[in-house]
C-alpha cells in the first residue's frame, strides 16, 4: 500500500484550473520530487495535500486513509507535516521551544494545568524537553537549544524547521523548496540532512525544488508539473533528460 495515493486532484480559482487531474503514488520510505517552472502549481498541490485549500475534485489517501478535504490540523494529526519556502519559525522563541511547539499534538495539558503548574504540567514539560533535546541532537542543534531561533545561521534555521516538522511525528514530510536561499555548501549539507531524515526516521518525503543538482542527487522519482498539469513522471534520470521537461524549463 502506498504511503500517499492521490488521484484526479484538481482545484480552480474562478475560471483558472490551477491544478488539473493531478495524481501521484509514493511508497513508504521513498524520496520523491515534484518539480516544474515557476507558477506550475507545485505549492498549490502542497496546499491541497495539507488542507490549506479544499480540492474541487479528486481523492487524497494517506497510508490507506482518506484525508480529502480535512482541515489542516486534522491532516497534521493524521501524519502529514510540511516546511515552507520562506522559513516560518517562531523567531523570538528558543530553538528548543520551536521544536516543542510541534509536539502539542501528542503532549497536551489544560490551560489551568499550565497556570497552576500541576504535576501533569511538570511531567509533560519534562517529557517534551527530553524529546526535544534528543531531536535537536540528531540535527546537531542541541548546543543552540536555548538561544533565540533568529540568531541561528540560515542553514541551521532550515534544519530547525525540519526538526519542528518531525516533532509532530509525521508519516509523510513535505519540503517546499528547502534549498531556497542556500549557497552550494549549505545545499550539499542539506542533501545529507534529507537523506539522513529519510533513513533515520524511516520517513517518506515529497519535496518541491528548483535546484536540479539537489533533485538529481537525492530523488528516486519525479513528477513534473507545467501549467497545473502533469507533463512527465518517472525515474529521476529519465525525467530530467526528457526533451519536453527541458523545453518547459528553458524554452524552445
Amino acid at each position: 500500500m502506498a504511503m500517499l495515493d492521490v488521484k484526479n486532484l484538481g482545484i480552480s480559482f474562478g475560471g483558472l484550473h490551477a491544478v488539473d487531474d493531478f495524481h501521484v503514488e509514493i511508497e513508504k520510505g521513498q524520496l520523491y520530487g515534484l518539480i516544474g517552472p515557476n507558477g506550475a502549481g507545485k505549492t498549490t498541490v502542497f496546499n491541497l495535500l495539507t488542507g490549506v485549500y479544499k480540492p474541487n475534485e479528486g481523492i487524497i489517501k494517506l497510508d490507506g486513509n482518506d484525508i480529502t478535504g480535512r482541515s489542516t490540523i486534522e491532516i497534521n494529526k493524521s501524519g502529514v507535516a510540511r516546511t515552507f519556502q520562506n522559513i516560518r519559525l517562531f523567531h523570538k522563541l528558543s530553538v528548543l521551544d520551536n521544536v516543542k511547539v510541534g509536539m502539542h499534538n501528542h503532549h497536551a495539558y489544560s490551560g489551568l494545568s499550565g497556570v497552576f503548574r500541576t504535576p501533569k504540567f511538570r511531567r509533560t514539560e519534562k517529557e517534551m524537553n527530553e524529546k526535544g533535546m534528543e531531536l535537536l541532537k540528531v540535527f546537531d542543534l542541541d548546543q543552540e537549544a536555548f538561544i533565540e531561533a533568529d540568531n541561528l545561521p540560515y542553514g541551521k534555521q532550515r534544519k530547525l524547521e525540519i526538526a519542528r516538522a518531525l516533532a509532530t511525528e509525521p508519516k509523510l514530510l513535505l519540503l517546499d523548496e528547502p534549498a531556497a536561499g542556500m549557497n552550494p555548501n549549505e545545499t550539499a549539507e542539506l542533501m545529507d540532512t534529507i537523506r539522513f531524515v529519510r533513513d533515520h526516521f524511516d520517513m517518506t518525503i515529497l519535496l518541491i525544488e528548483h535546484d536540479m543538482k539537489l533533485v538529481g542527487g537525492i530523488c528516486e522519482k519525479l513528477t513534473v508539473l507545467n501549467f497545473g498539469q502533469i507533463l512527465c513522471e518517472g525515474e529521476t534520470a529519465e525525467v530530467l533528460s526528457n526533451p519536453a521537461v527541458i523545453t518547459a524549463y528553458l524554452g524552445e
